[in-house]
């Protein structure tokens, strides 16, 4: 959580038991200003904006008694509450991306008052300018690449079934042909993943490494080999959209899925991040 230090709310909108939730920075304008007037924002609270050192941050107001560090924690273990928190605060992002270059704050990114979100503004100008230069004309393409061995040979999990010599022996030897062709699978998914990193480097400006996704959060087939975010020319993102899945056709049991174009979450977070936790879509 961002904080400033302990003081009274600000009178320029932070009224008595609220905080102030930021949603992303921007450059001061009338673009974010009038997306204000008419977008809600997290619990249908109004949005205002915020300025400071030539910048706008969009804001809302935000009961201090649930995103306190206390309360913020208690929200985060509510899949349901921490959904619908998501939603609000990329609703706003997409909003103004769609309107302006814009910088996303991490999810849950609150201060104590508007006066500390302006005073941010103004600490942090040249980063902020800066970034919104580098980001200019970029949008966020995600690219997950999976390896899913069940459905990279079954005509041969057939033949070894069939196969003469018991019920045990050909047991085994399922097990084994299940076991290559998982191996097969992996060491292909790894290839794609490569020649799709030097597809997408070849146009991108940058490129962030997550973790791939696993449990809930996997959205795909199989097991997520690679999850990987690219900063492309906007002009460019459509280009790799058809490119990049084209490099796992006729690749048994591998797959591409390429989300977006989103703002780009994964390089404009780290300048205001202050230690806040969250993040954006993969």
């Amino acid at each position: 959580m961002n904080e400033g230090p302990n003081t009274s709310a600000d009178a320029r909108g932070t009224g008595a038991g609220e905080m102030t939730y930021v949603y992303a920075v921007g450059r001061e304008g009338p673009a974010l200003d009038g997306l204000a007037a008419r977008l809600p924002g997290v619990d249908g609270q109004p949005l205002r904006s915020v300025d400071g050192g030539g910048l706008c941050a969009l804001v809302s107001p935000v009961p201090a008694d649930t995103f306190s560090e206390q309360g913020l924690t208690a929200q985060l273990e509510d899949l349901d509450r921490l959904e619908a928190v998501a939603r609000a605060h990329h609703a706003v992002v997409d909003a103004a991306f769609a309107e302006t270059s814009v910088l996303p704050m991490r999810l849950a990114t609150v201060y104590r008052d508007d006066a500390r979100v302006a005073d941010m503004l103004v600490r942090q100008r040249s980063e902020f300018h800066e970034l919104l230069a580098r980001l200019e004309g970029h949008v966020e393409l995600g690219v997950k690449v999976c390896a899913d061995p069940r459905s990279a040979a079954p005509p041969v999990a057939a033949a070894v079934t069939s196969s003469e010599g018991g019920a045990g022996r050909a047991y085994l030897r399922r097990r084994q042909a299940q076991q290559r062709d998982s191996r097969d699978a992996y060491r292909a998914a790894s290839e794609v993943a490569a020649r799709a990193a030097r597809l997408a480097e070849g146009v991108a400006a940058s490129r962030a490494v997550h973790r791939p996704q696993q449990g809930q959060l996997a959205s795909g087939p199989g097991v997520n080999i690679a999850n990987d975010a690219y900063l492309v020319p906007r002009e460019r993102a459509e280009q790799l959209r058809r490119e990049l899945p084209a490099l796992a056709e006729g690749v048994p049991g591998v797959s591409i899925e390429v989300t977006g174009p989103w703002a780009p979450y994964s390089f404009a977070t780290a300048v205001a991040a202050e230690g806040t936790d969250g993040g954006g879509p993969r």
